[in-house]
């Protein structure tokens, strides 16, 4: 079954350009600058605000303010309505991207142009290339868990998908990651499907027909991973079924998927009895990825930040295989390659990649109210080990001093350019009074609060957030879908637990003195979360950009309805 070699990205190649960009970063920031502003100089943006054509970073700085999505969305959207004069940019923009809109609960416009795609291609080839160097690749398959959502038209006819789709449909993209060994096992009907469950049950079909030459697992996050082997564990007994009869399940109706799939699929009693087999010697799926495919090398895909959660349900099916965490960006565009792939995704750090955008970091110092305190942005060259920064990005997509909302904490450099750890997004945020508590102290309190399940084996499936003021004082609500059944005493012991794991020193004085009210905790159904992740595909989504709200602002009305429509059980702490 094994293709054909052809020709493979040059790693030592790409390893020796990023050591020379990282050496003087300042230089390379500033050059990038410059290109950026001589390509975007007749911008309507930029001339509005008194640039008039220079392109040094103090001008720039003078002259452009730092910017939120907010305050582009009058110029995206006549961009997006179909004006073609130089609004943000120099050419005009001909694609749109939408981002996921799971932390704000709608989806906004983003401009993305073929120099967004170079950067995605550049970002790639950095991280293959080191992480290459540690688990080189043979000549076989990826299984990828990858679903394009459909792309539209927009009011001025411009093609408008998910970041993921629009790199998806482009076909240099695909020819550029089989470079990369990204060969992906299931045909392109299969993640062009227009049913998620179709295409995820085929994308397993796929990988268990091709289980020796798969390399690697891939999805854009983790939480796609840890879902198609959960679907895995309902669905092994019908995989098997259709690779004894040769025939494809009838779950699946797409008449283009079914035809893709019958070219690929065929009768063998050997494999299906050897799959039967193995999946019932498992004891509770432990181990189950490197027993399905015996020659992956490793897992991959983003596994930091609010992917973190799901990090012990995909070690446990990974067995000893390593997980490797792929690279940072966001829907505006990209920001560090993992060059350290053998540090565990916990871990994880992101070199700058310095020529892909220019970038300046605001310090956040703690005050001692906890409140954060926003002092002058400093550049690349500048950032400070152990400090914590909101990361600014300017890019070539009509994006100037734009205010990314993450929060990063720079752990060493690479040469001269900083390695960042991804620390939270700084809009979520749970807080009372003068509380604060970010994405990662939540999922720190709910880690330490979920173990008296641990000792009842059973596991929390998902998790989400909000603060509710509908009473005087307002408090914490945390919501857990768990698999089974914990007693009523457990769940309690998980509430107070939850409540005292908030450690912030402006919550702790507030739930003292009771001005913050005892937090709640109420546990939903099994399959609440999908519910919540189909009602976002149904808004046009992709699988592969979906992250579970962590914590739910008013603007979210749909994802806390059917949260509260689904609450079998409620505790109140009483902890303090």
């Amino acid at each position: 079954m094994l293709e054909n070699k052809m020709e493979v990205v040059n790693v030592d190649e790409v390893i020796e350009k990023f050591e020379a960009i990282t050496k003087d970063v300042e230089k390379v920031q500033n050059e990038t600058l410059k290109k950026i502003l001589e390509e975007n100089g007749s911008a309507e943006y930029l001339q509005s605000l008194g640039l008039n054509g220079r392109t040094d970073p103090e001008s720039f700085k003078n002259c452009i303010p730092l910017c939120t999505h907010q305050n582009l969305e009058p110029f995206i959207q006549r961009i997006a309505d179909g004006d073609t004069s130089p609004i943000l940019t120099g050419k005009p923009i001909t694609t749109i991207s939408l981002s996921s809109g799971t932390t704000q609960g709608k989806p906004k416009f983003i401009p993305f142009t073929d120099q967004l795609l170079d950067n995605t291609l550049q970002i790639f080839r950095t991280s293959f290339a080191f992480r290459n160097r540690e688990f080189p690749l043979g000549n076989g398959k990826a299984l990828e868990f990858i679903f394009s959502s459909k792309q539209g038209k927009t009011k001025g006819g411009l093609a408008v998908g998910t970041a993921t789709t629009n790199l998806y449909r482009n076909p240099y993209y695909k020819y550029a990651l089989e470079e990369l060994q990204f060969k992906c096992c299931s045909p392109t009907e299969v993640i062009f499907g227009s049913d998620f469950h179709q295409s995820l049950y085929c994308h397993l079909l796929c990988g268990l027909i091709f289980r020796e030459d798969i390399q690697f697992l891939f999805s854009s996050f983790a939480h796609s991973i840890v879902l198609a082997f959960r679907t895995f564990e309902q669905v092994w007994e019908e995989l098997c079924n259709d690779l004894q009869s040769g025939v494809l399940s009838s779950r699946v109706t797409s008449p283009s998927i079914r035809a893709a799939m019958s070219q690929l699929l065929k009768p063998n009693a050997q494999l299906a009895d050897l799959l039967r087999n193995k999946c019932s010697g498992l004891s509770n799926w432990y181990g189950l990825i490197p027993e399905l495919f015996p020659n992956a090398k490793y897992v991959y895909g983003i596994m930091t930040g609010s992917m973190e959660p799901y990090l012990k349900k995909l070690r446990h099916y990974a067995g000893e295989l390593p997980l490797l965490s792929a690279d940072y960006g966001a829907s505006e565009g990209w920001i560090g390659a993992n060059v350290n792939p053998l540090l565990p995704p916990e871990l994880a750090t992101f070199a700058v990649v310095p020529d892909i955008g220019y970038f300046e970091f605001i310090p956040l110092r703690d005050n001692g109210e906890c409140i954060y305190t926003e002092p002058k942005p400093v550049g690349l060259a500048d950032v400070k080990i152990g400090e914590e920064y909101e990361i600014i990005v300017t890019n070539y997509a009509g994006l100037y001093r734009y205010r990314l909302g993450d929060i990063v904490k720079v752990m060493g450099f690479h040469n001269k350019t900083p390695e960042l750890k991804f620390v939270c997004r700084r809009s979520l945020l749970l807080t009372v009074n003068i509380d604060k508590n970010t994405e990662k102290d939540l999922q720190l309190a709910v880690e330490e609060a979920v173990k008296p399940l641990a000792e009842e084996k059973l596991e929390l499936v998902d998790f989400s957030s909000l603060v509710d003021r509908s009473s005087e004082p307002g408090h914490y609500v945390i919501f857990w879908e768990i698999s089974g059944e914990p007693t009523g005493e457990a769940l309690q012991e998980c509430c107070n637990c939850l409540d005292k794991s908030f450690i912030d020193a402006g919550y702790v004085s507030s739930r003292k003195i009771r001005s913050i009210g005892p937090l709640e905790l109420r546990v939903v159904d099994g399959g609440t979360f999908q519910k919540i992740l189909d009602h976002f595909l149904g808004l046009g989504a992709a699988v592969s950009q979906f992250k579970t709200p962590r914590c739910i602002g008013p603007s979210n009305k749909m994802v806390l309805q059917i949260l509260n429509d689904n609450v079998v059980k409620s505790y109140f702490s009483t902890a303090y």
